[in-house]
């Protein structure tokens, strides 16, 4: 299969999520809304990182119980596993053989340039050799399912690059004649803005600043009333471009309330209070559906297992198809050398 050809087939989706604490809004704007949209349309293979998550999570219970209640997010909020496969990472041993493989080639100093490695280094993560080798990890992780297509955020376009580099690094020198990887191509939406956290900050785990996809009640309400404002009193205009409640309203509320919102903010007479009543409001509705379906997931748990189980097994047939002809090219598979 010539270059131009690997590329006109039909896209694959890829991508994963990872397990490290309780899904947000800023996982939901971010990621979720697409790969459920992405699913209806194309094949896909979603999957739970469990073994990225290795590099922060030091918890056996917790690291279980994430992985399980990202399953349950995703059936919630719509994904068919009839449609595309939902799979936890370890399930498909064949993804860290191929890694190995993938750090044979990787130039350590390619490596060393990565930004999301020194962000989270910053933020206070330990500077393991999981975290430093992730982009390679998730490279496999794309690859190995002949991924083409990866929805990511704009923050995760370098580790593409380097999934890229790699596909192409591993075709040319092992099977130039016949490409065993497509090239794939990062799907970063322009109309994803950045959703910030309660602080004002990105909205992340690692901040502590979150509010989740299915908070509900008392506890949905403390989260929304704690996102900070300024000190500007109620009589007085508001700068609704800078306001935290605005920013997380305007991707809940249609365009007219919007306008009518900022409308409101510059004329004064409008406390911060009354749009975070609102905000509130417009986030129960949007996910009300959901968690009812969420509810009726968690009292079958073994349910919710069996699918995690038959997307596993769907996906390592489909990673031992594109191991095969890696383990020929590299020289791994011996019998019939002679």
């Amino acid at each position: 299969m010539s270059d131009t050809e690997t590329q006109t087939l039909p896209p694959v989706v890829v991508s994963g999520i990872q397990p490290s604490g309780l899904l947000h809004l800023g996982n939901y704007f971010g990621a979720l809304r697409q790969h459920i949209a992405l699913h209806q349309q194309h094949e896909a293979y979603y999957f739970i990182v469990n073994y990225h998550a290795l590099t922060s999570v030091r918890d056996a219970a917790a690291l279980r119980s994430y992985t399980l209640n990202i399953a349950l997010d995703y059936l919630a909020l719509g994904f068919d596993p009839e449609q595309a496969c939902l799979f936890v990472q370890s399930d498909v041993p064949q993804v860290t053989e191929l890694a190995w493989i993938f750090y044979n080639i990787t130039p350590v100093s390619q490596l060393e340039k990565g930004v999301s490695y020194k962000d989270k280094v910053a933020q206070g993560l330990p500077a393991n050799a999981g975290l430093f080798n992730y982009p390679v990890l998730q490279a496999a992780d794309i690859l190995i399912y002949g991924g083409s297509m990866v929805p990511v955020g704009a923050d995760q376009k370098q580790n593409i690059e380097i999934s890229r580099d790699l596909a192409l690094r591993f075709n040319q020198t092992y099977c130039p004649d016949d490409p065993i990887f497509p090239v794939p191509e990062p799907l970063i939406l322009a109309d994803v803005a950045v959703v910030p956290g309660i602080d004002g900050r990105k909205m992340s785990k690692s901040y502590g600043n979150t509010i989740g996809i299915f908070e509900e009640g008392k506890t949905l309400k403390k989260s929304v009333m704690a996102i900070v404002t300024d000190s500007t009193p109620l009589e007085d205009p508001k700068d609704p471009s800078t306001c935290n409640v605005m920013a997380l309203l305007r991707l809940f509320a249609d365009a007219d309330e919007v306008a009518e919102w900022e409308a409101r903010y510059r004329q004064g007479g409008t406390g911060y209070g009354h749009a975070k009543k609102r905000l509130l409001a417009l986030v129960s509705e949007h996910f009300e559906e959901a968690r009812d379906r969420r509810r009726a997931l968690a009292d079958r748990p073994t349910a919710v297992e069996e699918i995690l189980v038959e997307g596993g097994r769907r996906a390592r047939r489909r990673a031992e198809m594109y191991m095969e002809r890696v383990r020929d090219a590299v020289g791994l598979s011996y019998v019939g050398a002679r």
